[in-house]
């Protein structure tokens, strides 16, 4: 029986920067490379289609890179502790080297499972932190400030590999299944490309021209599209880790010549961080309110008005572009994000829990930490002080004041004037004639009329916030 040691990638398909493939590379043994689909995942409420597309895309361009040198990623699909049981009957496996997987319980769980295996085969299994993360740790934010800092500042790792390290697995009882490996292989041309030949191209051009703009378009839901870096989703699934991102922003020219834009996106890599952690200390925030005294707040669930709101029907222009956006795209900026959420929450006043898993799917930079502490401050059921009411009509006159991202996501609005475009409902019938325009026929009827939004559940937070914080609560209309 061959002695082996194995690499298991997770949320991390890439060769540069790759701690786990570098300590193969130094070990006196072959190893093979493993991915797994694992219906555990697959099946969970959060995952969707693209998100298992761009991982399957990612795996193909590094396989590209592989090739050269005998090297290949080998994908599985099945539960992990199957697959390990397989592999370890047929090699004598020595080591298992990845990265420490951050997200939710379920997988969690699945590695406590897996320790526990591995330990009884007298495996070694290496996990290393990303970013300064620590899985279900509860350390404070002080060492984990210092646990981030620390990782970005190392050089980042230069891998090479061997061919002398090289074995390939020539029989796999566990491959993709034929119709999901086809369904995988067809990724949607207008979802940002995988892999990490195109997030280095994203990083480049970020750097070297379309970050200039960064902090005067963040919040604009078309002009964010261009100067945001929009490395999100290869970063979230591991295209690029966050030191390359962070080393390569602030050793470029324009880290100088325009501090206020690329600081300002620094402290968002740091933020990422911060909120991975957050969500290991408290894993529950996927299920349970952050601050518990808010789980009794009477939220509604109004199926149309939900359904309206997940398919881009609600009749309100901004709301519906975004929403249709997204299930096109993937992608949206954070802003036009904090709307939705508001928007569900705070005016149609359905539980942020229906909600939650329907963003999580659209998004193609799906990341748990981020997702479920960031839902639940839009939807004011957090401990911040502040609850952030954003006013749609509002965010589309000032963000979108030529309806430019509107008219394209809702081309039926696209022959009216940018005067009438942001509040339909208000057009006139003889304005109505001149553009031969029908709100029903052509559009839909606001499911809310923003204006007339009185807030009944918004005023219940506040009063709820008010008594639990010793510094006065605020609720600030956007």
């Amino acid at each position: 029986m061959d002695k082996i040691n194995l690499v298991w990638l997770k949320r991390d398909i890439r060769t540069q920067d790759h701690e786990p493939l570098h300590l193969a590379e130094q070990h006196n043994l072959p190893y093979l490379i493993l991915f797994i689909f694992e219906p555990l995942i697959i099946q969970y409420p959060d995952a969707s289609p693209r998100h298992l597309q761009f991982q399957y895309h990612c795996i193909k361009e590094m396989n590209e890179t592989l090739y050269s040198f005998g090297h290949k990623v080998h994908v599985f699909y099945g539960d992990a502790i199957h697959i390990f049981e397989f592999l370890t009957q047929k090699y004598e496996v020595k080591n298992i080297f990845s990265y420490q997987e951050t997200g939710l319980n379920h997988t969690f769980e699945r590695d406590k499972k897996l320790k526990l295996f591995f330990q009884s085969k007298g495996i070694q299994w290496q996990e290393i932190q990303k970013a300064g993360v620590q899985r279900g740790s509860l350390y404070v934010r002080e060492k984990w400030q210092e646990n981030f800092q620390g990782y970005v500042d190392k050089p980042a790792i230069n891998n090479t590999f061997s061919s002398e390290k090289t074995i390939l697995l020539t029989h796999n009882p566990f491959e993709l299944p034929f119709y999901l490996q086809n369904n995988l292989q067809n990724y949607p041309s207008q979802y940002q490309p995988a892999g990490e030949k195109y997030a280095w191209k994203y990083l480049t051009t970020f750097v070297k021209e379309r970050g200039i703009k960064y902090m005067q378009s963040i919040s604009k839901p078309q002009e964010s599209r261009y100067h945001s870096s929009r490395l999100s989703p290869y970063l979230a699934w591991g295209s690029l880790s966050i030191r390359q991102v962070y080393q390569t922003v602030i050793q470029s020219e324009n880290y100088v010549r325009y501090p206020r834009s690329y600081e300002a996106f620094i402290s968002r890599l740091w933020w990422q961080s911060y909120f991975i952690q957050k969500l290991e200390k408290k894993p529950n925030y996927e299920t349970n309110c952050i601050q518990p005294a808010f789980e009794d707040i009477p939220f509604g669930q109004d199926e149309v008005k939900l359904n309206a709101w997940k398919k881009g029907k609600t009749g309100i222009p901004l709301i519906d572009a975004c929403m249709r956006c997204l299930h096109s795209t993937g992608w949206i900026n954070f802003r036009m994000r904090a709307m939705l959420v508001s928007f569900l929450c705070h005016y149609l006043e359905i539980d942020w829990k229906l909600g939650m898993y329907h963003l999580a799917q659209l998004f193609l930079d799906y990341e748990p930490g981020i997702h479920y502490p960031q839902f639940q401050m839009q939807a004011g059921v957090s401990g911040n002080p502040i609850i952030r009411a954003y006013n749609p009509i509002k965010q589309s006159k000032e963000k979108d004041p030529d309806a430019i991202f509107i008219k394209k996501w809702l081309p039926e609005l696209s022959l009216l004037p940018k005067e009438l475009i942001h509040e339909p409902w208000k057009i006139s019938s003889i304005e109505a004639k001149m553009y031969n325009f029908s709100l029903e026929k052509d559009y839909c009827n606001p499911i809310i009329i923003p204006e007339k939004a009185d807030f009944t559940l918004l005023k219940k937070l506040w009063k709820i916030k008010k008594l639990i914080k010793s510094n006065k609560p605020e609720i600030k209309q956007e």
